[in-house]
């Protein structure tokens, strides 16, 4: 899968012809955000390692997302949102069914409130271990497969993929799960790759995060399985070393080409989440 010097030389070209900074916002197809965050500050927001994002509402989202093609995709509760779960009801419900929920739980969490959340549109569940959420495998694996079982969600990962590697094959009993900001750093690689090979989907997210050849780490991907890539904007980046960029978009597309790029930003996410495709046409 390697890069044509034909497709690369027209990117280039694409590139330096748009307004700087603007060379996405000619995407007319719809586009998935299978990662982003809201931060409204009407709702509780906590510290996590002394840190407190700043407010980043819905409507801000919206006017950042829509030059892109942003149509349909997935609100994250991040470190700053502990187990709170009022934001993202309110944010499901102004943006309706195309949209859906991947939240945070306590292991004391009863079905009756599993049930509930999903019916408010939780299609998943994160576990934040890079910002400091504790929890042995077993209890991971044992939490997944509860939620799993009572509202069909899937696991979400936020993690060095370096750190997962002894638990590739614990990880790989569960139905489905999917690993966040491409496993983070280049060490982590082979890990996220076996981690693929198993089933598990890779988010391709938080560029301006991690500490990994992009390009290298998409196109080995993309060779193990065709469907695993899941793009998302990671807006609004907090604590990113450089926020996300459209750009970002265009370097997908350069490195997997057209239709293998319009997988992963549309058609990969919508099957993980279960969204109806006969709803909204790309």
């Amino acid at each position: 899968m390697r890069i044509s010097r034909r497709l690369a030389m027209q990117s280039m070209a694409l590139t330096a012809s748009a307004v700087s900074g603007c060379a996405s916002l000619a995407i007319k197809d719809s586009i998935f955000d299978a990662h982003c965050h809201i931060i409204d500050h009407r709702f509780p927001v906590i510290a996590n390692q002394g840190y407190i994002p700043p407010h980043f509402p819905l409507a801000q989202y919206l006017q950042e997302t829509k030059p892109l093609g942003v149509t349909s995709g997935a609100i994250v509760s991040g470190s700053f949102h502990g187990f709170d779960q009022t934001y993202l009801k309110a944010a499901l419900k102004a943006l309706g069914p195309q949209w859906v929920g991947v939240t945070q739980i306590p292991n004391s969490i009863t079905d009756n409130e599993i049930i509930e959340l999903t019916q408010m549109g939780v299609k998943a569940l994160r576990f934040n271990v890079f910002r400091g959420r504790i929890d042995d495998v077993k209890d991971i694996v044992s939490l997944a497969l509860r939620v799993h079982a009572i509202g069909g969600w899937h696991a979400e990962i936020y993690a060095d993929a370096f750190a997962l590697a002894p638990h590739v094959g614990a990880l790989s009993k569960l139905p489905q799960i999917v690993i966040d900001h491409l496993g983070m750093t280049q060490k982590g690689l082979p890990a996220l790759l076996d981690l693929v090979d198993a089933g598990a989907k890779v988010k391709a997210t938080g560029f301006g995060r991690v500490d990994i050849d992009i390009p290298q780490a998409l196109e080995k991907i993309a060779q193990r399985n065709s469907k695993a890539l899941i793009f998302g904007t990671d807006i609004p980046s907090t604590r990113a070393k450089r926020a996300f960029a459209p750009s970002d978009i265009d370097l997908i597309k350069k490195v997997l080409g057209p239709s293998l790029s319009r997988q992963v930003l549309w058609s990969n996410a919508r099957a993980l989440y279960r969204l109806n495709e006969g709803a909204l046409k790309a």
